[in-house]
């Protein structure tokens, strides 16, 4: 793959914790444990299925560049909100640990050599995966989810 299209990606990637930032200021407590949408998540359950998401894709990145074809195990989102206490977590929190791990995998990946780019892990349900394939999961991931926050916001007239 062309390094100009994996460096954006990179980018893209470390931007990711300053948008979730953002698609948030500005939300109260009361504003971010809203359910303007019945049956859906609200935005603080949201922000910590986020850093859920983000927390085992950056692990499954780091794996890739570290082991050869490791396994990269699935996780159930529904039993992590049921079961993790997701409304008595942080949200601020959450947010910082996306803005970290973005920026110091990030920086990581900005020293790894092309050929890093080539690698892959073997997904417990998907099969083989690649690591430009990790990354552009994660960047699409948080923008998916941002496009949420944003419609609750809207719902409730932010």
């Amino acid at each position: 793959m062309d390094r100009s299209v994996i460096n954006h990606s990179i980018d893209q990637y470390e931007k990711g914790g300053a948008k979730l930032r953002q698609a948030i200021a500005g939300l109260s407590p009361q504003d971010m444990k809203a359910v303007p949408i019945p049956g859906k998540w609200s935005t603080h359950q949201v922000v910590i299925h986020l850093q859920d998401a983000e927390t085992a894709l950056a692990d499954r990145m780091r794996r890739v560049l570290a082991h050869d074809e490791p396994s990269l195990l699935a996780w159930d989102e529904n039993l992590f909100i049921a079961r993790l206490k997701y409304d008595d977590q942080s949200a601020e929190d959450a947010v910082q640990i996306v803005e970290a791990t973005r920026r110091q995998l990030a920086r990581v990946l900005r020293l790894m050599p092309d050929a890093a780019f080539d690698r892959k892990g073997i997904h417990s349900e998907r099969g083989p995966v690649g690591m430009t394939d990790l990354l552009a999961m994660a960047v699409s991931h948080l923008d998916h989810h941002l496009k949420f926050i944003a419609e609750k916001r809207a719902k409730l007239g932010k």
